[in-house]
């Protein structure tokens, strides 16, 4: 098994910032459950001004079975509902992306 470390960016609404921190101090145990059920590890979004920051760390064996299974938890469906509403995807995101995804340029263990 190999570490597979993910790195992404997307907007916030400038208006819902309070809102979106306040639900994840307290993420959904069902969404997070589906995370960890899914090899999802060290995840963490940061913020400076709009930007969100997401890093995670993909532990698992077959990434696009655990995504497709993130993608149909009832759970995260419901979570996504509230939270896309609060994102703002960048323009020059790829294809089928949300969250824009960052090459990794450096790498330090």
């Amino acid at each position: 098994m190999n570490t597979r470390r993910i790195a992404a960016v997307i907007q916030l609404d400038p208006d819902r910032i309070d809102e979106y921190e306040r639900y994840h101090r307290e993420v959904w145990p069902g969404v997070l459950r589906r995370l960890t059920e899914s090899h999802m590890s060290n995840y963490s979004i940061f913020r400076h001004g709009t930007t969100l920051f997401s890093y995670l760390e993909y532990i698992g064996d077959d990434y696009d079975a655990d995504m497709a299974a993130i993608a149909a938890d009832p759970e995260t469906q419901r979570w996504w509902e509230i939270m896309n509403p609060m994102q703002q995807p960048f323009i020059e995101r790829a294809e089928g992306e949300w969250w824009m995804a960052l090459p990794e340029v450096f790498h330090l263990d």
